[in-house]
């Protein structure tokens, strides 16, 4: 008999054909959805409609307090802090793959499911995450995070889906959301203005202070060290004859050091809070290849332990290594592990 799955359903197209494509493999489905921030009438609505359509329980679960402490609290504390954090890591591991196991084990669901583009196998008595067929769709990179638990009771029915066929297959079952576009931003954040999130949300003021080049001279006056991310060249306000880029920034003492693109080149980068799959910790040197972003074309590199992590050393070097965001390790197809981005060293 197989095992009764809860599908987290965000109203989109991707997790509605997941659940139908579970139904249809036999599989007892429920459907969930997760109210975590601001207005969730339409994605609930949506999300309803394909439940009735296939016939499944939809249940709504409101997961507003979990996802401020979790998600949102951390993606200002981490702004405010000079780094440039990425909330749907935090959100997969906390709330996604973390929350809600505790409400498929309230329901009675051995197993969860959502419509993330990527593959789990077992494998010699572990789990482990391998990209989606589709490239250009796989989001393997924002799961690196899950452990071994999280992983052995997931599924992920898109592994082997293009979008185009996610579609034809929403289309095929009639469902309310067939052509509903994907959402590209950040949901608490919908317009992209992090700055003013956090200063409304948290209260904060983001004072001015000095532009200063590689060597400490003072160029100008910035707006406020949360404004600016590394590697930005647009919207600087300063003229300089020649084009400038944000090089690093010092919320302490409210500083943004700018300088020529030569300057975010590096080798070597320093990577903590490590969650590795195929194994529990890494013993010594692995080649690997490495993506620094969520966009970013992976490169070749080995990694090895260092300080209360571990070092990545490139091949070439990599442009605008972002403290606090992600670097996620492949071999091959299978994703090693990652962790979070402290610094580039020259």
């Amino acid at each position: 008999m197989k095992p009764k799955v809860l599908v987290g359903m965000s109203g989109g197209v991707d997790s509605s054909v997941c659940a139908a494509l579970l139904q249809n493999d036999g599989f007892e489905v429920v459907g969930v959805t997760l109210n975590l921030f601001g207005d969730t009438e339409k994605a609930q609505g949506d999300a309803k409609a394909v439940c009735d359509t296939l016939g499944i329980q939809h249940a709504v679960f409101d997961l507003q307090n979990e996802f401020k402490q979790f998600v949102i609290d951390d993606f200002i504390n981490e702004y405010i802090a000079g780094r440039t954090p990425n909330p749907c890591l935090v959100c997969n591991r906390k709330i996604k793959f973390g929350e809600m196991l505790k409400i498929a084990d309230k329901l009675g669901c051995q197993k969860i499911a959502t419509g993330h583009y990527a593959k789990i196998i077992e494998k010699d008595g572990r789990f482990l995450l391998c990209r989606a067929e589709d490239r250009a769709k796989d989001q393997s990179y924002v799961l690196y995070c899950l452990n071994q638990e999280q992983l052995s009771r997931t599924v992920l029915p898109l592994s082997s889906h293009s979008k185009d066929a996610v579609r034809k297959t929403a289309e095929e079952y009639s469902l309310v959301n067939a052509d509903k576009k994907d959402s590209q931003d950040i949901c608490f954040v919908p317009d992209g203005d992090y700055a003013a999130f956090i200063e409304r949300t948290a209260n904060f003021v983001s004072e001015g202070g000095n532009y200063l080049d590689i060597n400490g001279k003072v160029l100008g006056q910035h707006k406020g060290v949360i404004r600016y991310t590394i590697g930005q060249r647009k919207g600087l306000g300063i003229a300089l004859g020649k084009p400038a880029f944000v090089i690093d920034k010092n919320p302490v003492t409210n500083e943004v050091i700018i300088g020529d693109e030569e300057h975010l080149f590096y080798k070597r980068v320093y990577v903590e809070n490590l969650n590795f799959i195929p194994f529990d910790e890494l013993k010594g040197e692995m080649k690997v290849h490495c993506k620094l972003r969520y966009r970013h074309s992976e490169q070749p590199a080995v990694i090895k332990p260092y300080k209360n992590g571990v070092l990545v050393e490139f091949n070439d070097p990599q442009r605008a290594p972002s403290p606090g965001q992600a670097a996620v390790f492949y071999d091959g197809d299978i994703v090693v592990g990652g962790g979070t981005i402290v610094c580039g060293i020259e």
